[in-house]
Order: structure tokens, then C-alpha cells, then sequence
């Protein structure tokens, strides 16, 4: 039997999603625009943004307002399906 993993997260809850991606000057606004679907409160100016050692690639962290396991699968899905995105964590 496999464990409830809706236990270890008590909802709902702020989740941190570290998403990357190429570096592109519209990839924060792209990244909140997806997320903003399934989170309509996130803060945009509460995104972390990390350029890559080389600036060829841009590391964000996005805080989501959680309300369910399935809700945040939704929002790995959305992002993990973007072409703009190359890992979501």
C-alpha cells in the first residue's frame, strides 16, 4: 500500500516551484502568466530570478498558494508542458 502523500503537506500551503529556462527577457512574465491559471493571487513581485553562471539559462522561484495535491500536480504539468521551460523542481 502506498503512503498518503497528501499527509506529508498540510493544505492549504505556500509552496515554493523553482522553474528553469532559458534565458529570454520575457520568461519571469511567461512563467507567471502559466502559474497565475491556477494560482490567480501569486505575487509576481515575490518572484525569485537567478541568472545561470554563463546567463544562458534563468532560474525562478515561484511561491503558489497550494490548495491540493492535485492543484499543484496541475501546476507542474502546466510548466513542465511549456517549451519556454526546461525543469521544474
Amino acid at each position: 500500500m502506498q503512503p498518503d502523500t497528501d499527509s506529508l503537506f498540510e493544505f492549504p500551503c505556500d509552496f515554493p516551484i523553482k522553474v528553469m529556462g532559458k534565458a529570454h527577457p520575457e520568461f519571469a512574465d511567461t512563467i507567471v502568466t502559466v502559474v497565475k491559471q491556477f494560482d490567480p493571487a501569486v505575487d509576481a513581485t515575490r518572484v525569485e530570478t537567478r541568472p545561470s553562471s554563463g546567463g544562458n539559462y534563468t532560474g525562478l522561484t515561484v511561491t503558489v498558494r497550494a490548495t491540493s495535491r492535485a492543484h499543484l500536480d496541475d501546476i507542474y504539468r502546466a510548466l513542465t508542458g511549456h517549451p519556454m521551460v526546461k525543469v521544474v523542481l
